[in-house]
């Protein structure tokens, strides 16, 4: 695969309001912080850029098309990608070393807004990752709170600590998320947040390890993993194109694929297109759960860098 160059240079933190100033607790960035930081950017982004790749998915962007969205392609979503490498890289900045506080939960939650605007800036308005940039920014805030030996569930654990305070400048606005939960009572991206993101943990990671312990091909191993999530999931990205029906439809569709083994078997790829016909039917897809794969694929990147150079540095 080729990776392409991303801008790493970002704007320094700005405080996200007047009785907030500078980040007095933040660590100092040296040599070793640095690179950690880099990395910890770098890896967001690919992670980002892997998901995006992966093909098929049911009725999600790839190689093949838009899926159920007539406002997205491949080229938006690697350059959303791409300009969020900055927020990752101040993201992780600001919390490294830190403790997680309601101070650097709020200081986080600003630049991860900072990090949206970027986005829309590229895509004329489309929200691609905004998902992502919650899930992710908080992994990657996580990561460089925590040692780099770290494991995934601690990482995770702890991005649900930072996710838990309050952030009493979150602007009024209610989202198509916040929206779903409340109609719906599901927990949504928050909600997964908060509990120290149990899908990627609990599911994600270890049907990806499975599948390559099974011998499988990584873009197998990796298709699959969605298929798991997206049985899992309460994925309000369903929930609010599609409603309940949407949503009963992809948890049994994506049963259905794992039950007769997956994208590995013929019976498994028939399976996966029966689901897409409908999804696409309720004109929906299971954005959260891509979300969640991209961050089982950071923080599954991060676990093996602990023991080796797993990439190419972004430039």
């Amino acid at each position: 695969m080729v990776w392409r160059p991303v801008q790493a240079t970002g704007p320094v933190l700005e405080s996200v309001s007047p009785a907030v100033q500078s980040p007095v607790d933040a660590v100092p960035v040296g040599v070793e912080s640095t690179v950690r930081i880099r990395l910890v950017a770098n890896l967001a982004v690919h992670a980002l850029l892997e998901e995006t790749e992966l093909t098929p998915k049911p009725a999600l962007v790839d190689y093949r098309g838009g899926g159920a969205h007539d406002d997205m392609d491949l080229g938006m979503l690697f350059s959303s990608a791409y300009a969020l490498h900055p927020t990752f890289g101040t993201l992780a900045t600001r919390a490294y070393g830190c403790s997680p506080s309601r101070r650097l939960r709020e200081e986080l939650a600003a630049i991860g807004r900072r990090g949206e605007r970027a986005m829309f800036a590229v895509t004329d308005g489309v929200n691609t990752h905004r998902g992502a940039i919650w899930a992710l920014g908080l992994l990657a805030a996580a990561a460089a709170m925590a040692p780099p030996e770290a494991q995934p569930a601690d990482i995770a654990a702890l991005a649900g600590r930072v996710a838990a305070f309050p952030d009493r400048y979150a602007p009024a606005e209610v989202s198509h998320g916040s929206l779903v939960t409340r109609r719906y009572g599901v927990s949504g991206a928050r909600g997964e947040a908060r509990r120290g993101f149990p899908h990627v943990i609990r599911v994600a990671l270890p049907t990806l390890r499975d599948a390559r312990e099974a011998g499988r091909r990584e873009e197998i191993a990796r298709l699959d993993t969605l298929i798991a999530l997206i049985a899992h999931v309460d994925d309000t990205c369903l929930l609010h194109r599609g409603g309940p029906a949407a949503l009963r439809d992809a948890q049994a569709g994506a049963r259905a694929v794992l039950a007769v083994g997956g994208n590995a078997t013929l019976a498994g790829r028939r399976a996966v297109r029966s689901l897409e016909m409908a999804l696409l039917r309720h004109n929906a897809s299971p954005g959260g759960s891509a979300d969640l794969l991209a961050a089982a694929l950071f923080l599954d990147a991060l676990d093996r860098a602990a023991a080796g150079p797993v990439l190419e540095e972004v430039a």
